[in-house]
């Protein structure tokens, strides 16, 4: 099973909300050289209890509007 969300960011402010397939995420990294989506990836991974190799940016590298993938258990079986 694969799934896909839409994520919208905001900077500033610590939190995470999940309502269907969309997360709302706030983050305290500055976006630069990567670190806003690492941390984006952090809190994705540890909100679903996943590892981060099974969270990945689809697109929205450089934007605010992001859609990520989260493999599931049985995605890595089949690898």
């Amino acid at each position: 099973m694969q799934l896909f969300y839409k994520v919208s960011v905001s900077f500033h402010r610590d939190y995470i909300k999940v309502k269907d397939n969309q997360i709302e995420i706030g983050i305290m990294a500055k976006p630069q050289k990567g670190e806003a989506n690492a941390e984006i990836i952090r809190k994705i991974a540890k909100h679903f209890q996943a590892s981060r190799s099974s969270v990945r940016l689809v697109s929205g590298e450089k934007s605010r509007d992001k859609v990520v993938h989260i493999a599931t258990e049985m995605d890595q079986h089949k690898i």
